[in-house]
């Protein structure tokens, strides 16, 4: 699992949300050699079903597939990992609670009590020793949380001391907006924030992620520390693509 293996040796990994449901932009984002892909069923338009494809198309193309639920809810994390996504990112986690529920619904009993499947892909449909599927998915399963509002700022500390949170994701945009200044990512208040809880997860051993536009964002918060870099969405990355591509030819 490369995503994995980069955070264990504390190396950077960068990847794009995905919105699409083609399971040849998955592949693109592999070959093109990103380490990861987020694929967004908050604010995308796939399903649980359509999902699948993209998650093995990522696992043919050596990119580890990350999904992102809509909501802190059992049934949608369990459904997502259990179709093979290698690590669930949930939004809006604002308090110790909420990390804890995520936790106990993406780890398998001593850690959790996430929903026991083995006829799942992830299990191989039964064709994986039931007691290793187990362990090592309680193993080798990310679990990323998004601190993205006042609240989860509030109580980042008592978040932090959940035991089994992974990654803490924190998500400019909606932080923006929860600050009051909707959509100014690069504002000194979000900055200062983002700044605050990247302090404090590293103190307490977590890797620390957030979105950027820009190549010159992403080396701040490089240099800052981060190792779980998103980097726009294919859907943006492929209008920018046909942009350029347009003016370039209109120069001719």
């Amino acid at each position: 699992m490369r995503l994995l293996d980069n955070l264990k040796n504390k190396k950077l990994s960068i990847g794009p949300f995905s919105k699409c449901s083609d399971p040849a932009i998955i592949e693109c984002i592999g070959l093109a050699g990103f380490d990861f892909v987020i694929i967004d069923l908050e604010h995308g338009p796939n399903s649980i079903e359509t999902a699948q494809n993209l998650v093995r198309a990522a696992t043919l193309n050596n990119v580890t597939p990350i999904i992102r639920v809509s909501e802190n809810n059992e049934s949608m994390i369990s459904k997502a990992l259990d179709i093979g996504a290698m690590g669930i990112q949930i939004p809006q986690i604002n308090n110790e609670s909420g990390a804890r529920q995520a936790v106990n619904a993406a780890k398998f009993s001593p850690l959790g009590n996430r929903g026991v499947c083995r006829y799942v892909r992830a299990a191989g449909y039964s064709s994986k020793n039931k007691l290793e599927y187990f362990e090592v998915s309680n193993e080798n399963t990310l679990v990323i949380i998004q601190i993205e509002g006042k609240k989860g700022l509030d109580n980042i500390d008592s978040i932090l001391k959940v035991e089994g949170i992974d990654i803490i994701f924190i998500g400019p945009y909606d932080l923006s907006q929860s600050l009051g200044v909707p959509g100014q990512t690069n504002h000194p208040k979000v900055l200062d924030a983002m700044k605050i809880v990247t302090k404090k997860a590293i103190r307490y051993n977590k890797i620390v992620g957030t979105f950027n536009e820009t190549p010159a964002d992403l080396k701040i918060w490089k240099d800052l520390g981060l190792l779980y870099l998103s980097y726009k969405v294919d859907v943006g990355i492929f209008y920018d693509a046909c942009s350029n591509i347009y003016n370039q030819l209109n120069e001719v």
